[in-house]
């Protein structure tokens, strides 16, 4: 059985690069496909990243799941769960850990609504 093989059709317009040209070529290919991918990373978030945050601030990993699941419920995960207690905490003059329980007693949801106000992350 013969196999149909267009390799030396598709690698026509590659055929008089040099080595060094291939290897620029080949991480231009591959910055192409990371880029978008790094991107991602950089702008969006999920829950698990903000529990593991809100874990390396102090707070144990039920207050994070309640306090991760607050700030789902009230649209402010995209500003990141971390920043949202850090900032109250900052507009109280209070330490992160206070102001993160009083955020899960739900008594500071419509405060730190109010810091992030149309304001996108």
């Amino acid at each position: 059985m013969k196999r149909n093989d267009d390799y030396e059709l598709r690698r026509e317009h590659l055929k008089d690069l040099t080595d060094q040209e291939l290897e620029t070529r080949f991480w231009s290919l591959i910055e192409e496909l990371i880029d978008p991918l790094l991107k991602l990373g950089y702008e969006n978030t999920t829950p698990a990243i903000e529990r593991s945050v809100l874990l390396r601030m102090g707070f144990s990993s039920i207050e994070a799941k309640a306090l991760v699941d607050g700030c789902t419920e009230h649209n402010l995960l995209e500003h990141g769960a971390g920043n949202v207690v850090y900032r109250l905490s900052k507009k109280d003059g209070t330490d992160v850990r206070t102001a993160g329980l009083k955020l899960i007693e739900a008594s500071a949801w419509n405060e730190a609504e109010s810091l992030f106000g149309g304001e996108r992350a």
